[in-house]
């Protein structure tokens, strides 16, 4: 392995012996001072661009800690902790064991979905965002999506989204309605084959979710919801782009009072407690 072809290794961090006195002083004004990055910083991104330009393998195994050390010029301490930076990034797995190791791997649109999620969630609790401003994301990201979902969308597709449309004589809990709500948006912006759409809706509707998922929101709601929802599917499966968003659109304007009245309670509740 090659650290980098535009040279290997990165600045030493190991104590040398000093040679001159270093002058530390004020910097002049107009001078510009690009921040030095660190040892690890740098072996992490030349592992990183290595990993995302295939160079490293998925499922490749990397060198021992003592060998980047050496290939690289760091400690074996700037090696771990640029390993634990690729790995919080979905770039890396660690094993245990004698077949142990770090492993490349890639993000899946799961694991960046779950990192957003959380970090929208705590976010949400610490109101620093609104339910105006998930709602507002929500609406954004969900109707351009059902317009491509009709212009892309395949008979697999289809048939899923059919699959989440429970019949009205169906007798579910809240917990189940909620499932089948989040799966027919999933399946929905899968069918718009724009992962970054996914990536971007999938914590905003979850988020809103875990929010209202212990809200009395009643069966009516939840029949409304299964007729909203057959409403999109049908346009999707007519390939009618134009009729897919406006029926989404429809859908996220009649969940806003909903939600806007289930959010209130949640809060009233928690400053209760």
């Amino acid at each position: 392995m090659t650290p980098s072809s535009e040279g290997a290794g990165v600045a030493d961090d190991r104590p040398t012996p000093s040679r001159e006195p270093r002058v530390v002083g004020n910097v002049p004004a107009g001078v510009a001072v690009r921040r030095v990055r660190k040892a690890y910083e740098q072996v992490a991104d030349q592992l990183r661009e290595l990993i995302v330009t295939s160079e490293l393998a998925v499922g490749q195994r990397l060198p021992s800690e003592s060998a980047l050390a050496a290939e690289f010029g760091v400690s074996r301490a700037t090696i771990r902790e640029a390993l634990r930076v690729l790995a919080a990034q979905g770039l890396i797995r660690t094993a245990k064991g004698a077949s142990g190791g770090s492993f490349v791997t890639l993000p899946t649109v799961d694991h960046i979905s779950s990192f957003v999620h959380d970090n929208v969630n705590l976010l949400t609790e610490t109101k620093r965002v609104t339910l105006e401003e998930l709602l507002e994301a929500r609406e954004l990201v969900e109707v351009p999506a059902a317009r491509l979902a009709a212009q892309r969308r395949s008979e697999d597709d289809i048939a899923r989204l059919r699959e989440t449309v429970p019949d009205d004589d169906a007798r579910l809990g809240t917990s189940e309605e909620f499932t089948y709500n989040s799966e027919f948006h999933t399946c929905m912006l899968d069918a718009s084959r724009n992962t970054l759409l996914t990536v971007s809706a999938a914590p905003i509707f979850s988020v809103l979710q875990t929010n209202l998922a212990r809200s009395s929101l009643g069966r009516q709601f939840h029949r409304e919801i299964h007729r909203h929802h057959l409403r999109i599917l049908e346009a999707v499966e007519a390939c009618d782009p134009d009729g897919a968003e406006a029926e989404m659109r429809d859908h996220l304007a009649f969940l806003r009072p909903w939600y806007e009245k289930a959010w209130k309670r949640a809060a009233s509740g928690r400053s209760r407690r």
